[in-house]
């Protein structure tokens, strides 16, 4: 099996970028402010973001619209080069259950989180491509607990579907860095999250 590199790869997508001293658009699907947080640090001098917000497997509905309030929070303090939009992704558990419905058993890694992984990005490539959006990504990669190899093989077979390009990433690579970024920030949208 060949392992890809996909920080490298970013970072080759992001010298050209660069070369060419463009700054193109980017639509990025987050699964959270505290995990989105270093993302968009680091793409923010890169890219034009529009951060989007879809996660219909969050419950109840109290919880998801704390997360979404945190995550707009987190992108107004934020200090970014270009100024960072917001769009939230229609909220609907039931397309989440719907999805999950066989896979209750199926340990935490496996199948029920690549299909959830689907979901997700799908919808950010659909977005995506009705925005015109130059490329589209994910945060999901930060997270020690997602496979990013399997993201990146989602978003490429999405970018064929639908025409927009797929920023490949593995954050979690390159997210040593996160305690030498705003380390109080992200301790302070984890303590609204879940202790306010």
């Amino acid at each position: 099996m060949n392992i890809i590199n996909y920080q490298r790869e970013l970072d080759q997508t992001l010298a050209e970028i660069t070369a060419k001293g463009e700054v193109p658009t980017l639509l990025l699907h987050s699964c959270c402010a505290p995990c989105s947080s270093y993302v968009l640090s680091y793409l923010a001098s890169y890219f034009r973001i529009t951060l989007y917000y879809y996660n219909p497997n969050i419950s109840p509905k109290e919880e998801y619209q704390k997360r979404v309030q945190e995550q707009m929070r987190l992108i107004r303090e934020l200090p970014v080069r270009y100024p960072i939009c917001f769009e939230e992704g229609v909220y609907d558990p039931e397309r989440f259950f719907e999805m999950a419905k066989g896979m209750e058993d199926i340990p935490e890694g496996g199948e029920r989180c690549f299909s959830c992984y689907e979901l997700r990005q799908r919808e950010a490539a659909i977005a995506a491509a009705q925005g015109g959006y130059d490329y589209f990504t994910t945060t999901l990669s930060v997270s020690p607990h997602k496979n990013a190899q399997k993201l990146n093989e989602i978003g490429l077979r999405l970018q064929e579907e639908y025409g927009v390009r797929y920023l490949l990433s593995d954050f979690k690579i390159s997210s040593h860095h996160l305690h030498t970024f705003a380390t109080h920030i992200v301790t302070d949208f984890i303590e609204t999250l879940f202790f306010h």
